[in-house]
């Protein structure tokens, strides 16, 4: 594969071969990502990308799942999608999901019909930085949408039938708003059917630390990091509040987690909030700083 480094996917998709169908992303200006700062962003050509599909069945023609990268695969027209997306499940007989990251523009700019038809030439799974529901920090990190946006880019996906895994940022809101942070991320995420949700922890990178400081005081406001002991308590307050519709999968098993957490909302919520008061009595070891990453 001819990839334009560095390439990124979410823990979940650890065994999935990654299509890169575009470079870098559109977006790019998430005070909190360093992910794509070094690319420019620009779409693979549908001709490269349809003979690297063939290239990787030749190779790996058992393969079940596929990712579709880089951070704005989605930005793409539909026809073209539709076009990567019967390619894959033509040349790998196997196939079982294509997924892809989402960015709140990708599912605002495509109304609901480009969404089904998506769903249905097979991108079963989206995976969405919802980041935090607080408005004032959503301006702040420059995430480029409202929670209300947020809402209504969701149901169109959940209305076409795709799943959707959204992550949330714990330290998001530093010390001084942590607690705003996580009440209002809470009440966006009840008002959403979300199949998956899981957490990661703030961690900058230092070619952007500065940045992400200097944007929180154009909005007023300090920001101060917090230590574990308080991110579980960001965890703890989140995993209470959150009260969902239907069953949701919860993860929080991305490398920059202090503690990995597991289970099903709100089935476990009683042993996940046990799980935390262990890890804050220093009963349940997290895990070293030195081992955690972005």
């Amino acid at each position: 594969m001819n990839y334009s480094y560095p390439l990124f996917r979410p823990p979940s998709e650890a065994h999935s071969i990654i299509l890169q169908i575009t470079e870098g992303c559109s977006f790019n200006r998430c005070s909190f990502c360093s992910m794509y700062r070094e690319k420019d962003f620009a779409e693979k050509p549908l001709t490269q990308v349809l003979s690297e599909i063939k290239q990787m069945a030749n190779a790996q023609p058992q393969t079940r799942r596929v990712f579709l990268a880089d951070g704005d695969a989605l930005v793409r027209d539909t026809a073209s999608l539709v076009s990567i997306l019967e390619a894959l499940y033509q040349h790998f007989p196997a196939l079982e999901r294509v997924s892809s990251y989402a960015l709140p523009s990708n599912l605002l700019n495509k109304s609901t019909e480009q969404l089904t038809s998506l769903r249905k030439a097979g991108l079963k799974l989206l995976y969405y930085g919802l980041e935090t529901g607080c408005a004032e920090l959503l301006k702040c990190i420059t995430k480029g949408a409202t929670p209300k946006l947020i809402k209504t880019g969701l149901d169109k996906a959940r209305t076409s039938g795709t799943e959707v895994s959204a992550t949330i940022i714990l330290g998001l809101g530093g010390q001084h708003y942590w607690q705003q942070h996580i009440e209002q991320t809470a009440k966006l995420v009840n008002e959403l059917q979300l199949n998956y949700l899981s957490t990661l922890q703030l961690k900058l990178d230092p070619s952007i630390e500065e940045e992400f400081l200097a944007k929180f005081k154009r909005q007023g406001k300090t920001y101060a990091p917090q230590n574990d002991s308080q991110l579980l308590q960001e965890q703890a307050l989140l995993i209470a509040l959150v009260s969902p519709q239907k069953s949701l999968t919860f993860r929080s098993n991305h490398a920059s987690n202090a503690l990995p957490l597991k289970g099903e909302l709100p089935r476990d919520k009683t042993f996940l909030l046990n799980q935390l008061q262990l890890a804050a009595a220093g009963d349940i070891q997290l895990v070293p700083k030195w081992l955690r990453g972005l």
